[in-house]
């Protein structure tokens, strides 16, 4: 599985790059603290709502720690998505080590 630190999806999105950003928590978490532009579909609705998103797309998975992200690309790997990244420590290290006025829980 492929991983980026908060430091490196820094940069990564600094170059120019425009991922798709998909943050898989829960409502409550997404709604106090979240990356710009990003995407929420909480981790037990990916199933569901799995026509919003594009095989094609080189898409980065995100958590509050990194575990549940790991989980939807588990299973988003099932379903022919193989562009697919984690955010490694999550919302979490991004808060630590990039955004520090993003609060933490």
């Amino acid at each position: 599985m492929k991983q980026f630190t908060a430091v490196q999806l820094k940069n990564y999105l600094e170059s120019g790059e425009k991922p798709v950003i998909l943050d898989v928590r829960e409502v409550w978490e997404y709604e106090t603290c979240h990356l710009e532009n990003s995407m929420h579909i909480s981790m037990s609705q990916i199933p569901a709502r799995l026509d919003e998103l594009d095989p094609e797309d080189e898409i980065i998975v995100l958590c509050h720690y990194g575990t549940r992200s790991k989980q939807v690309i588990t299973y988003l790997e099932t379903q022919g998505f193989n562009n697919l990244i984690n955010l490694e420590g999550g919302i979490d290290a991004w808060s630590k080590s990039v955004d520090s006025t993003l609060p933490q829980y």
